[in-house]
């Protein structure tokens, strides 16, 4: 028995392309800062579970965009999921910053990206969802 697939749209197979190029410069910038000295470094008051999470999460978004290419159900779940955890470490994160902890400006920037983006992919498979729901 075949999977359920999504029913096919331009836009899907767009933000998959966009979650799966996220991902790969996601794991290479974040792979570089964590296993790189002279790049944690040159990275600065980093916050080591914001950095640990964007780096494992970087796996998830080109799993998630493979899934989203070829229309797999399970992939907007995947990305639903990726947008909360993404949302809650930035609420970590923001908890963080308030307590008075370290960090890069452009952390707060790029967190704000991430979510941003999730928010977005898993928006509209869900409403992709709905759309072949009411199709059919």
């Amino acid at each position: 028995m075949k999977p359920p697939v999504l029913n096919r749209s331009r836009w899907l197979r767009a933000l998959a392309i966009v979650a799966i190029i996220f991902g790969l410069l996601t794991l290479i910038a974040g792979g570089r800062t964590l296993f790189n000295a002279t790049a944690q470094q040159l990275a600065g008051d980093t916050v080591d579970f914001v950095l640990w999470f964007n780096f494992l999460a970087g796996f998830a978004y080109m799993i998630a965009g493979i899934g989203l290419w070829f229309w797999q159900r399970w992939a907007m779940w995947l990305a639903f999921s990726i947008a909360v955890a993404t949302l809650l470490i930035f609420v970590a994160f923001g908890i963080q910053i308030w307590r008075g902890g370290s960090y890069e400006m452009r952390t707060v920037w790029a967190m704000s990206l991430r979510t941003m983006i999730w928010l977005l992919i898993s928006a509209a498979t869900y409403r992709q969802r709905i759309n072949t729901q009411s199709a059919a």
